[in-house]
């Protein structure tokens, strides 16, 4: 009979910082596992610390406590299937992103991650030392290569592994989510299967942290670059793979492939999961949001309620002399739809109060944007202030237009904990309102149908801070301003480049200029779920202050 060999791949979530917690989750997979006859189950990059940890997986005293987490996991699971798990090893300034191998109730092996990536969200560099490339590790009948994460995106660790011996490639991942993700992956991984000639397992973690989400969405190759197994996108669960020996190597055996989500759903699913975890795991379980009427408010709305019921939703309409009858009643349908709790709390009274102080001060001057903003700021108080009684995270609501170009209120209707549409330019926020009413996925605690009433996505925007004022007034129409911006921020065009695809210079040079004076309101922004490879923090860093535009003269 043909050797056999069962490998369990846990796509999990973990909670960064959360040792026990992981390790925990670790145990309890590691049994069913076992139960299972698994000859080895696997954990993806990091798992037992969560990622990324930043500057935390430099603490002495952090590096201490997983050791200790790691072995007391290899001896309360001495009595089955290896583990392969992710985590931090120590070393003299900094750790080594480490991969372990637990048997027999010690750590047997520890893989050492070669190549550290050093762009987008990644800063590898500052907080790993760079391990040399190693064997194979035997488990059972089988040889296993195991290239963590990037070192499969290269062709010299896996070479390396082939080489020395290695029968099956597994890939411990950590691979946060963004656009076009899915068929990035699968495409390198088909390349090292190619040249190594050598089945491959994709492990990838799941769950949100901070900005990021960690999609799972694993996979199998077996050589050739044949697909055999399709784990689900955003889906936790423990998925068996069976390898058997032929006369050409081992082989895993076909089975099951969930159909991946495309780029709407993908995108939607990650800001409803993103906020999902951010809150489960910063301790809150219900938000509070301004309901303006307007579309942005409208699908924050409907991502929270997807992502906590509806239960766990306060919408609150606060509105001033400048909001319009269609604005309340736009709240109301959608609040109703939603099944969402909705409370009104006029700001008039607190803004005469506010005029009245500042009057003195304002005496001889035009009224403008200050009092414009007053009326955003004083907003954000009174949701600080249900948010602060009632233990709710307040979430704000700009989308990645208006936090590019500044189109927000700093201390105003900035304010919040978390902004799920914070990586959506505004062109996509109307789109995603039309996906959303027109699909339901079992995921969604939100209900079915046509929540987001159609007058809202079609009335031009406005922010309602004075008299017939809408957005165009200040901005150029969304069509117009997100393709610069796209160019400008997403492809770090310049602004010849811009005006040479059809865009008039002046325009372009406006836009370009209000995305640099407003550094420092995204320096002070909520942090928001990450769909693209130019999202604003860790993809985009550039200088609060800083004087350079583009003149062309370069």
């Amino acid at each position: 009979m043909a050797q056999t060999f069962r490998l369990t791949l846990a796509q999990l979530n973990p909670t960064v910082g959360d040792l026990d917690g992981n390790a925990a989750k670790a145990r309890a997979a590691w049994q069913e596992a076992k139960t299972a006859g698994a000859d080895m189950i696997a954990f993806p990059e990091m798992f037992v610390t969560g990622y990324q940890l930043q500057d935390l997986v430099r603490k002495p005293a952090f590096a201490a406590d997983v050791q200790r987490v790691l072995q007391q996991l290899a001896e309360d699971c001495a009595d089955g299937p290896a583990i392969g798990i992710g985590g931090p090893l120590p070393a003299a300034d900094k750790p080594f992103n480490a991969y372990f191998i637990l048997q027999d109730g010690q750590i047997s092996a520890q893989v050492l991650k070669h190549h550290l990536p050093n762009s987008n969200v990644f800063d590898e560099k500052r907080y790993y030392h760079a391990g040399d490339p190693a064997g194979p590790v035997r488990i059972g009948p089988v040889r296993i290569g195991v290239p963590i994460c990037e070192d499969a995106w290269f062709e010299d660790v896996t070479e390396t592994l082939a080489e020395t011996g290695a029968e099956i490639l597994l890939v411990p991942n950590g691979s946060p989510y963004h656009r076009g993700k899915f068929a990035l992956r699968q495409m390198l991984m088909v390349s090292r299967v190619v040249e190594t000639g050598l089945p491959l397992v994709y492990l990838n973690l799941l769950g949100g942290q901070d900005d990021q989400v960690f999609d799972g969405a694993s996979f199998v190759l077996n050589p050739g670059g044949v697909l055999t197994h399709q784990m689900p996108a955003f889906e936790e669960g423990l998925f068996h793979v069976d390898f058997e020996e032929t006369d050409a190597g081992w082989r895993a055996l076909d089975a099951d492939k969930a159909k991946l989500p495309d780029a709407w759903e993908s995108d939607y699913r990650v800001m409803v999961e993103a906020t999902r975890d951010y809150l489960a795991k910063a301790g809150f379980s219900k938000v509070v949001l301004g309901l303006s009427g307007g579309i942005d408010s409208a699908i924050v709305a409907t991502i929270a309620t997807d992502a906590l019921g509806a239960e766990n939703v306060r919408c609150v309409m606060l509105p001033s002399e400048y909001t319009s009858e269609t604005s309340l009643e736009d709240a109301a349908d959608l609040a109703k739809r939603l099944g969402t709790k909705l409370d009104t709390v006029p700001i008039s009274g607190p803004r005469a109060a506010v005029t009245e102080a500042l009057g003195p001060l304002f005496n001889g001057t035009q009224p403008g944007i200050a009092e414009e903003n007053i009326q955003s700021r004083l907003r954000g108080v009174i949701l600080m202030a249900l948010s602060n009684k009632f233990g709710e995270m307040l979430l704000t609501t700009g989308n990645k237009s208006e936090v590019a170009v500044g189109y927000a209120t700093i201390y105003g209707d900035m304010a919040g904990g978390y902004n799920p549409i914070k990586d959506l330019y505004k062109t996509r926020v109307f789109e995603t309102c039309r996906w959303r009413n027109a699909n339901h996925r079992p995921w969604m605690k939100g209900p079915e149908g046509e929540v987001i009433p159609p007058r809202i996505i079609e009335k031009p925007p406005t922010a309602e801070l004075r008299e017939n004022q809408k957005d165009e007034d200040s901005l150029p129409p969304y069509e117009v301003l997100d393709d610069i911006l796209e160019m400008l921020i997403d492809k770090e065009a310049s602004v010849a480049d811009c005006v040479a695809k059809g865009h008039d210079r002046e325009t372009v040079k406006k836009v370009e200029n209000l995305i640099y004076i407003s550094e420092y309101k995204r320096f002070q922004s909520a942090p928001g779920a990450r769909l693209t490879e130019r999202a604003f923090w860790l993809d985009r860093r550039y200088p609060i202050v800083n004087r350079w535009r583009d003149d062309g003269q370069g």
